[in-house]
């Protein structure tokens, strides 16, 4: 199978990369401009390390997965609009984990969150993902109403999550790609059911 290539970017005006070793500043620089995500997540602005963490900390020992991408929507040079950490294939083929999204605040409302996401679906479609999966922070009102928005639903909750200084309840959520349920989900990632320790 021949390497998979970057996502286009959907909206004008902004290129994808991918974020590695050497992106550390750019990526910092994102999230300290930013740092509602942060506030909502674990109650603080963003650690001077998060983006240092973002692009060099791996998966949980034992998770399988066939490859990880930070992808970054950079501004003609300007700064980063937005980022996504996509992960293929994790826990099972054909399930695709979306780590982190973020969106810059001064595009929240414009529908440019939807556009990027939906480009990446797409991408994600194309190169055999068929569900897509996700955690939210329960009480995160704005990600929970967008992820709920794309056709995402909660499979799990799993508890005292710790993120920063917090614990929080995180919502697991999948959508399907290609057909299939919730059932079929649970099948294939046996992690992801709701009685799972």
């Amino acid at each position: 199978m021949s390497p998979i290539g970057l996502p286009p970017s959907p909206l004008p005006g902004l290129a994808v990369v991918e974020l590695g070793a050497g992106s550390e500043a750019l990526l910092q620089q994102f999230f300290q401009a930013n740092p509602e995500y942060f506030l909502a997540v674990t109650g603080a602005p963003p650690n001077p390390t998060d983006a240092h963490d973002e692009i060099h900390e791996g998966l949980p020992p034992g998770w399988p997965y066939t490859r990880q991408w930070v992808l970054g929507y950079a501004t003609e040079g300007g700064p980063l609009a937005a980022m996504a950490n996509i992960v293929a294939d994790l826990l099972a083929p054909g399930v695709w984990h979306v780590s982190t999204f973020i969106v810059a605040t001064q595009r929240h409302g414009s529908g440019d969150a939807a556009v990027l996401f939906n480009g990446l679906e797409a991408w994600a479609i194309a190169h055999g993902a068929q569900w897509l999966r996700l955690g939210v922070v329960a009480g995160h009102a704005r990600a929970e109403r967008f992820w709920s928005g794309r056709g995402f639903s909660q499979v799990r909750l799993r508890v005292g999550v710790p993120m920063g200084a917090r614990s929080n309840t995180v919502r697991v959520m999948v959508k399907p790609l290609a057909g299939g349920t919730l059932d079929d989900y649970l099948a294939r990632v046996q992690r992801d059911r709701p009685e799972a320790a």
